[in-house]
């Protein structure tokens, strides 16, 4: 059920949680998003995205990468506030070919990480349910060995 969320302490609490995962390959997450932005989702659903596309940058950014996580403000042609989050690490990129793939269930792709990290590949799937039940969208940008961006929307309170 939908409740009023602080995104900073939420993906602080996230962070947390997969700090030591991180700490393994010396890798620094990086919250920047502002202390004073709410939205209006279910906490159970948020904290899956939030976890399953952290764990994903961790999982495909080398040793000593950085992860970020940054909001933005948009508005969209309804005038509507909304949130863009971004994930961005920089870990090994994924090539274009393979993004369409990403959020297809009948083209369910799991890559071993650059520890060799084994996944289901339903992370995504599931991230990009969640988002859309909350009316938002999610996307990625991406370079071969520079890096990827997950972004998604949600509505402001």
């Amino acid at each position: 059920h939908p409740e009023k969320i602080n995104l900073f302490l939420l993906c602080r609490e996230t962070i947390e949680l997969l700090r030591s995962t991180a700490a393994n390959k010396a890798i620094f997450l990086i919250n920047q998003i502002p202390e004073d932005i709410y939205v209006m989702a279910d906490k159970n659903m948020l904290l899956t995205i939030l976890r399953n596309l952290i764990s994903n940058a961790i999982k495909f950014t080398p040793k000593e990468g950085k992860i970020t996580i940054k909001a933005d403000l948009n508005s969209n042609e309804n005038k509507q506030n909304w949130i863009q989050v971004s994930v961005k690490d920089s870990g090994i990129g994924i090539v274009k070919e393979k993004i369409s793939q990403l959020f297809d269930i009948s083209e369910n792709i799991s890559t071993k990480g650059t520890d060799g990290e084994a996944g289901t590949g339903l992370g995504l799937i599931l991230c990009k349910e969640f988002i859309e039940k909350h009316g938002g969208k999610i996307c990625v940008k991406s370079e071969v060995g520079k890096g990827s961006s997950f972004m998604f929307t949600l509505p402001l309170i």
